[in-house]
This record gives C-alpha cells, structure tokens and sequence, in this order.
C-alpha cells in the first residue's frame, strides 16, 4: 500500500469532517516563510537581508515601512519557458513578510538595493528629539 496514498486518504477524511478550509489554518506552519531574511542591528542601523532568487524586474517588490514594522511583498518565479516543473526546494510564488523592527526606524532615511539574489534594506533608527520641560501657567478661578 502507498503511504502517501494513506496521507490522501487521511487529508480527504479531515476536509469532511472539519470542512474544506481546515488545512488553511495550518498553512503558515506548514510552509516557511517566504523569502528568507537576516535581519542585523547595530545601536543606530539596521540591515536586513532578504533572499530573492532569480528577480529580473524590481518593480515586482514592494518595501514599506511603518514605525517598527518593515513589510516586504511580491512574487519569486523561477518557471523557465518550454520546461516542467519535476523536483523543487526553492520556494516561489507570491510572498508578503512583516518583520518586527528592534526599534522604531526613520521613514526619510531608508536605502535598498539587489544585488546577487539579495535584497539589502538599510534602516536608520529614530531618535526622539529632547522635549524640554515647559512650565504650565496656572490661572486662578474666582468664584
């Protein structure tokens, strides 16, 4: 008997029982993430390297960044033309990463790059501006 028949069979059993949407709760676990990243600090910057094999056109990433929150979207396709896909261990297709920063970084100081299948993000760290103490008026109320 085929054991991966078995699993088929076992997965078909699930969807009935559960519904056709069980196994989507499990797709994030059962997937990694896509693309690969590092992420590096430093007291004021941030790098973070991001694996995108393969990429011809860098208008198909989209990088944002909010506070703390860097969020990187596109599509990896490594398909050539006239040839099957038969084996595959490098991941692809449509991807969306949001990575929690170690601290909140500068919207107007930000660089990206590609270089050799990498994606490089340099973030600067936001320092807050001293505020200075401002002594408040206090105004008497006459009844």
């Amino acid at each position: 008997m085929d054991p991966f028949q078995n699993m088929q069979d076992w997965r078909k059993n699930m969807d009935r029982f559960f519904g056709e949407n069980f196994w989507g709760e499990f797709e994030g676990i059962m997937k990694p993430p896509i693309p690969h990243i590092n992420l590096y600090k430093s007291d004021n910057e941030i790098l973070c390297y991001v694996s995108i094999p393969g990429l011809d056109d860098i208008d198909k990433v989209d990088v944002y960044v909010d506070y703390a929150t860097l969020e990187i979207r596109g599509v990896i396709s490594l398909q050539p033309q006239h040839h099957q896909l038969v084996h595959e261990e490098i991941l692809q297709g449509s991807f969306e990463r949001k990575i929690d920063l170690p601290y909140p970084v500068r919207g107007d100081k930000i660089h990206a790059s590609y270089k050799n299948g990498l994606l490089i993000i340099q973030l600067h760290r936001l320092i807050h501006q001293e505020t200075s103490k401002n002594r408040i008026k206090i105004r008497s109320i006459e009844d």
